[in-house]
């Protein structure tokens, strides 16, 4: 692994971040059922956990297709070589985090598993310390002036500035 990338650690992916959290709701549901009771919210609540999955799921294809178009790696220990700020990386400095944000609520949503929303804003604030702040800090010791106009133009999570 090289000493020129923002994590070290094969366990510091968003797959992680998330998987785990959401595996302990899992855990934490059958010991302490947490779930809206039958109704028409909950009858709701179940197509828009669909869409929301889905729209999560296409948020992390584009992104890995930008990265795959520029050849740039999403595994840790490896270096990248330029911004991507095309795609999806045009409204969200981070879409492959965001994704896994908008699976896990449409997740907690779709299985009707509310403690999933609780374990969710722990994974944000994982993802935030472990994921995005070094990242940043990386991305802007790498590439300087180049990094700064592009976290000025779009926000970390969704939007153009």
């Amino acid at each position: 692994m090289s000493v020129d990338s923002a994590h070290k650690s094969h366990w510091e992916i968003g797959e992680v971040v998330f998987g785990i959290p959401f595996l302990i709701s899992i855990a934490i549901h059958f010991v302490v059922p947490f779930s809206l009771p039958q109704g028409i919210l909950r009858q709701v609540l179940i197509p828009v956990g669909i869409v929301l999955i889905l729209i999560g799921i296409c948020l992390i294809v584009l992104a890995r297709r930008e990265f795959a178009y520029f050849s740039q790696p999403t595994d840790p220990g490896h270096p990248t070589s330029r911004i991507i700020n095309t795609g999806v990386f045009a409204i969200s400095r981070n879409p492959l985090y965001l994704g896994g944000v908008i699976i896990f609520l449409g997740l907690a949503l779709a299985l009707n598993m509310l403690w999933a929303l609780v374990t969710l804003l722990l994974s944000i604030i994982i993802c935030h310390y472990v994921l995005i702040v070094p990242e940043e800090r990386y991305l802007a010791a790498k590439f300087g002036e180049e990094y700064k106009e592009y976290a000025a133009s779009v926000h970390r999570w969704l939007g153009r500035k």
